[in-house]
Order: structure tokens, then sequence, then C-alpha cells
């Protein structure tokens, strides 16, 4: 099963690690396309999702193919035909309703002129961008280890700081926390805080939406403050469903299910908001601070999240959640541990910001070299030991 990524054209689908979309069971409404074959996503060329396959396997229906009848060189083509000048093209030959749903039409792609310089050319082009584009992508790849390697490291002081602490410790029999602070109590989260969940209100009545109460939902939720929510809801809603409630705010809430990597996600609430049924809120009521239970939830989350039950979907229930039993030290404790974060998540995020730029700035590089030598503004005769280092 192959797959067109826009960032590496075509792939192996099982070799990527971010690819959700599920293969259907019945094979018949695939193509089968070999080496050498160009791969349109003809509903996202526009973004770059093109490339020629180094590979023989199967596509989705919707792609559009076209088996090779040239003696070009297809390393050549895959770089020419996915560069920025081409992806401009796409972009102007597609057509649709909304800006982001747009596809371009086969007969439209068919006449697409390509210009080439001779095969001898189109070699030593893509001898160059062969190596130039892997020194780029090797650093590229240092650049995500990093990234991991710094986001896992606050992970774990977020989790030694919410469990251990400093001093000695003892055994918890939970499997995914087996340790606390030997002289910190563990209770209950219904012990802690008081619970709340939400609803969403009948979806085909206007009069309940766009309203002045903040209604959040799990995608609002980021492991961070929630100042704003994407949706809100009216006073009529909140007097015709009951369980449309304003949480106060300082409630922790904490998403039951939601797409993707939701499930588990935290935030703080700044401003009185209501909920919908995705999300639980927790409500302190003086023994566990807010800020430090969303740290110990999100050094925790796996461990959380491994629980949750049901078919088809396993979800978070609010009940599950307020059966959960978390670390409790002094509330003296508690703001010294969340200061001590705060600042360590001040510095990692100084840094990621840093890695991400440079990620950023690596992904033009790439780009505009491919572009430039494509399209003829780099010189072969001179390019060869050329390096990025500058």
């Amino acid at each position: 099963m192959l797959s067109v990524y826009r960032s590496h054209g075509v792939v192996k689908k099982d070799s990527r690690g971010d690819n959700f979309n599920k293969t259907a069971e019945n094979r018949n409404i695939y193509q089968l396309v070999d080496k050498g074959w160009l791969i349109v996503n003809r509903m996202k060329a526009w973004q770059g999702s093109v490339g020629i396959s180094n590979h023989r396997g199967i596509v989705s229906g919707h792609y559009i193919c076209f088996r090779p009848r040239h003696n070009e060189d297809p390393r050549f083509l895959n770089h020419l035909l996915r560069s920025s000048a081409y992806t401009l093209e796409y972009a102007r030959l597609s057509r649709g309703v909304r800006p982001n749903q747009i596809e371009i039409d086969n007969d439209l792609l068919r006449a697409l002129p390509i210009r080439l310089p001779s095969t001898d050319e189109q070699r030593r082009i893509a001898d160059f961008l062969d190596t130039e584009t892997a020194r780029i992508e090797g650093i590229q790849q240092a650049t995500t280890k990093q990234t991991a390697l710094l986001s896992e490291h606050l992970r774990e002081e977020i989790r030694i700081a919410t469990t251990a602490g400093s001093g000695e410790v003892r055994e918890t029999g939970i499997p995914w926390m087996p340790h606390v602070s030997k002289g910190w109590r563990l209770l209950k989260i219904s012990h802690a805080f008081s619970s709340g969940s939400g609803t969403t209100p009948t979806s085909d009545r206007l009069e309940y939406f766009d309203g002045p109460h903040p209604w959040v939902n799990s995608a609002d939720l980021n492991d961070g403050d929630i100042s704003t929510s994407q949706k809100s809801v009216t006073s009529n809603a909140l007097r015709d469903f009951s369980a449309l409630k304003l949480h106060p705010p300082g409630s922790l809430v904490v998403a039951l299910y939601g797409q993707g990597a939701t499930k588990g996600k935290v935030g703080i609430l700044r401003i009185p908001a209501c909920l919908n049924q995705a999300c639980c809120a927790l409500i302190p009521n003086g023994c566990v601070d807010s800020e430090f239970a969303a740290y110990w939830f999100r050094a925790h989350k796996d461990g959380i999240v491994a629980l949750a039950y049901g078919a088809g979907q396993p979800n978070l229930s609010q009940e599950l959640i307020r059966q959960l039993r978390i670390p409790a030290p002094e509330m003296s404790e508690q703001y010294s541990i969340v200061h001590q974060l705060r600042t360590t998540e001040e510095e990692v995020k100084r840094e990621l910001g840093l890695l991400q730029k440079r990620e950023g700035l690596l992904t033009e590089r790439r780009q505009t070299l491919i572009t430039a030598a494509v399209t003829g503004q780099i010189d072969m005769s001179t390019a060869g030991g050329r390096g990025i280092e500058d």
C-alpha cells in the first residue's frame, strides 16, 4: 500500500507512523502502479501531494496515475513535478467550491507542459539534489529527534515532580504510577474535586448557539489555559438543558474522548464556561491545586488513557476519572512544585520554538534549492560540493 505525502512524495504506507487512513478491505477499488509512475492526489496536488513512485504497489482509486512512456530521468522528474513552480500551477488549475476542497482535472493535468534539459543534465541535477536534499533531511531527522527527546525530558521532569518529589518513595500498587513520595497522601479525585460534565444542545436550533457563554469542547484542550472557546451557546441553551452548567474559573477540564490524541488532554478554565459531553470538569475543594493536578494528568496521560473502555472506540468516563488516585502533598509544596514546573516548561518551550524555526527554515531551504535547480537557476558545472553549512 502506497501513499503520497506532500513532504516525502510516494512512500510505503507502513513506513510512516503518522498515516491514520485505513486501508479498505475491498482492494478492487485501488490502482496498481509500478516504479516510475507519476501519482497525483487530485484533491491535494496544490499542496504538493505529487510524486514519481520508486515502488510497485497499490494506491487510492481517487488518485490520478500516469504510466511512463519516456526515457527521462525519473529522479529529475520527481524533483521537477514536486517543485514550488509546479505546485503553484497545480493550485492555479484546481477548482472547487471551497478554498481547501479543490481538485485538479485529469485533462488539465495531462496537458501540463514539462520543459526538460538533456538527459545528461537531468542526471547531473538529480545527483546534485539527491546529495543536498539527503543532507538537509539528515539535519531534519536530527531536529525531529531533538524535539522528541526534549518533550520526553519535560514529561519526565513533570512526572517526577508530581509523584516522587525529592525524598523517599513508597509503593502505590498502581502499575502506571508505581511510587509516590513517602510523606504524601494519595487521594481519590472524587475526594479532592467535585465533578461535572456537559452536553450538546439540539444542533438544528440556531437560537442555542453563538451566544455569550463559552462552550468548551475537547478540541479546545491543549494542556494549557482555556481563555477562549471555538464555540459558544446562548442563555436559552442553559435554560433548556439542565446538563449545561457554567463551571467556574480554576476548574480543571479533562477530555474524555475526541479525535486523534485528544483523549486525556487537559486545560484549566480562566473564564466561566460550560462543556459538551466529551469533557469532564474538576472543581477543586482546597486539598489539591488545579495546576498541580493538570501537571499530574499530563505526566500520566498514557496510563490514564489505557484505562479507557468501551466497544469500538474506548473512552474515558467521568466516574473513571473520579476513581483515580492523585498524590496530595501539602498545599505550600504543591504551589512550589507548580512554580518550578512553570519555569522548566517555559525554558523547554523556548528551545522547542527554536527547533521548530529550524525545521521551517530547512523545509524552505530544501524547496528553494529544488526549484532553483530544476528551473536552471543553478549552474551545475560549479554546483558540485556545495553544502548548506552556511
